[in-house]
């Protein structure tokens, strides 16, 4: 058969294809790999590898039962204070009375039973993106502020937002200092079955594609 070439602007190639076996075998692999995201992803993001000593640290926006779990932890390990972080509270901000999770952070963990004494609120500022980050520089700069000293912070937060909270944590810290982390269950959906709930699609997937933008990405 000639071989056309049209005027030297294309070729004749052989090339390899697929056969239904070649097809059959892709599809198993990507089966496989599909299984493996769904029953590793949200242990991956929800990793709790906590230190017991140095600074206790927790977000504000959590849910009680997270608050409760920092109590229980703040207790077991007699850490000096519990830092609550947060900044401002955008939605139905005027009915109100905190005007960001620090402050409102720090008031549930009193409302649940520690002193004033035991709590402190160190908010952020209003930032548009990288919210969890500007928490962590203001933490860091009001404790550096402060003139105080420490190799060790122990986060608590919730669910899959754990591994990028230590992330960026660990960014605004520094090297000089270890992060630990725990994650606590937020209750909203079961970790293990979180592809069968709408909220648990939500948070596991946006919390992926959001440590991966942090991980390749990072803010100023």
């Amino acid at each position: 058969m000639q071989n056309k070439t049209y005027w030297g602007v294309v070729k004749h190639r052989d090339c390899l294809t697929l056969t239904w076996r070649g097809w059959l075998l892709l599809l198993l692999i990507l089966a496989a790999l599909s299984m493996f995201i769904v029953r590793e992803l949200h242990p991956f993001l929800a990793v709790t590898d906590p230190v017991t000593s140095g600074l206790l640290v927790v977000e504000g926006w959590v849910s009680d039962i997270t608050m409760e779990a920092t109590i229980a932890e703040f207790k077991k390990h007699r850490y000096e204070k519990v830092y609550v972080t947060g900044g401002p509270i955008e939605h139905s901000a005027w009915v109100n009375y905190y005007k960001t999770y620090a402050e409102e952070g720090a008031a549930t963990l009193i409302q649940f039973g520690l002193n004033t004494n035991e709590v402190q609120a160190v908010p952020s500022a209003r930032v548009r993106k990288d919210r969890t980050y500007a928490e962590a520089v203001a933490f860091s700069k009001w404790m550096r502020d402060k003139g105080a000293t420490f190799k060790t912070v122990h986060l608590i937060t919730e669910g899959a937002h754990a591994r990028r909270s230590r992330l960026l944590f660990q960014r605004a810290l520094g090297s000089g200092v270890k992060v630990g982390i725990t994650s606590v269950p937020g209750g909203e959906y079961d970790p293990e079955h979180w592809l069968q709930s709408s909220a648990g699609v939500r948070d596991v997937l946006g919390e992926a594609l959001a440590y991966l933008y942090a991980r390749f990405f990072p803010g100023p």
